[in-house]
């Protein structure tokens, strides 16, 4: 059946098209035109006056939501976290791990490989999971957030390995600390595996994190949080990630983990082409306060503050869309400019930017409609509009 969406306008990463004509057919889009140059073809129309058309999010950074954990990985879990992300204008998402046991980490990753291999992940309603992002354990323990510090572990390659071959390769991103011995050696293996790294959890310094990028990292994991301060004589790993203009770099934009100003700064140095937008969201987004879990931790949620028994942050409550609203409060822009820190950036930093991130004739219709003040109006993935929340 084929379906008509018009609009206001349809953003794309560097441009954008006023009153488009998008036709989808068989969950993929068709063609997209300006109002000025097709008529519309026969087909279902749904009209969406006022609003913004732009691919579906992609958050790369999520432990879970709904009450339910990534590391759970069953059907249940997933199916009930990728229903909740639909309704906020996610389409992908990577199952992020957290620091936990060796083998209790291997069975939850045994567990998501069977349902990313599964016959039907890619027919189920919801946002898909197309990855894995190891977050952990090869992270410092002086900024291990609230990764427990005696589950922490030295990068070592066995151990890489011994997790790439339980996820059946769908590992696509590891966080990592740089500094640590035996760092540079992991760095280079998950390269080799195809795995994205993204420095992070890290105490190095400018050096160490200089090192880092050359042994082959391409990202930066919630810049600023749990990396050693900006110094004016000893920058960091913050002065190499905010300065490396091949560096991507994720931000957590919920406006308590990372102030207003230092948000102004991120986007004045990492800009809408290196700027990624993530929520790091845990089981307790879209829930009442209360207790949670996240991996093996014991969270407790607080005025929708999410943090561990010494009152760590232990990740988010925050919902894509709405950090992207965020963004665009905090640094004045347009919506326009900022729908790329959540779809083709992290699209083109996993290496998926030729699947995801874009609105384009061939690619499969996962498109988010956003109000002009930046609402989800509608999210629909392989051409199917989404049930909202």
């Amino acid at each position: 059946m084929r379906t008509i969406l018009t609009a206001a306008r349809l953003v794309t990463p560097l441009d954008e098209l006023p009153n488009p004509v998008v036709v989808l057919e068989d969950g993929h889009i068709v063609s997209i035109a300006s109002r000025s140059e097709a008529s519309l073809p026969e087909g279902e129309v749904l009209d969406f006056p006022g609003a913004t058309l732009a691919p579906a999010y992609f958050d790369v950074h999520i432990h879970g939501s709904a009450g339910h954990d990534i590391m759970e990985a069953t059907p249940e879990a997933l199916a009930t976290i990728g229903r909740f992300l639909a309704g906020h204008g996610v389409g992908a998402y990577l199952a992020t791990t957290v620091t936990a046991e060796v083998e209790p980490t291997l069975h939850s990753l045994s567990g998501l490989a069977r349902l990313l291999s599964g016959p039907t992940s890619d027919a189920q309603p919801g946002a898909r999971p197309v990855g894995i992002h190891l977050e952990g354990p090869f992270l410092s323990p002086h900024k291990r957030g609230a990764h427990p510090e005696r589950l922490l572990q030295r990068p070592s390659v066995a151990l890489l390995d011994r997790m790439w071959q339980a996820a059946e390769g769908h590992v696509r991103l590891l966080t990592i600390a740089p500094e640590l011995p035996g760092a540079d050696e992991v760095i280079a293996r998950a390269v080799e595996l195809g795995i994205r790294v993204s420095m992070g959890h890290s105490n190095a310094t400018l050096a160490e994190a200089q090192r880092g990028v050359q042994a082959g990292a391409v990202s930066a994991t919630h810049t600023f949080n749990a990396m050693r301060r900006f110094d004016h004589r000893e920058p960091g790993i913050v002065g190499e990630v905010l300065t490396n203009r091949s560096l991507h770099a994720e931000l957590i934009c919920d406006g308590l983990h990372v102030d207003p100003v230092a948000v102004r700064i991120f986007w004045q140095m990492k800009g809408r082409e290196r700027g990624i937008l993530i929520t790091d969201a845990m089981a307790a987004a879209g829930m009442p306060d209360g207790p949670y879990k996240l991996g093996e931790l014991d969270v407790r949620v607080e005025n929708g503050t999410a943090l561990i028994e010494e009152n760590t942050l232990a990740g988010s409550t925050l919902t894509l869309d709405r950090g992207v609203r965020n963004f665009s409060s905090f640094t004045g822009e347009d919506l326009a400019q900022i729908v790329p820190l959540a779809t083709s950036n992290p699209a083109t930093m996993i290496g998926l930017g030729d699947q995801l991130g874009e609105l384009a004739p061939g690619r499969r219709a996962d498109i988010t409609v956003l109000s002009p003040s930046g609402e989800i109006q509608q999210t629909i993935l392989g051409g199917v509009p989404q049930i909202r929340n």
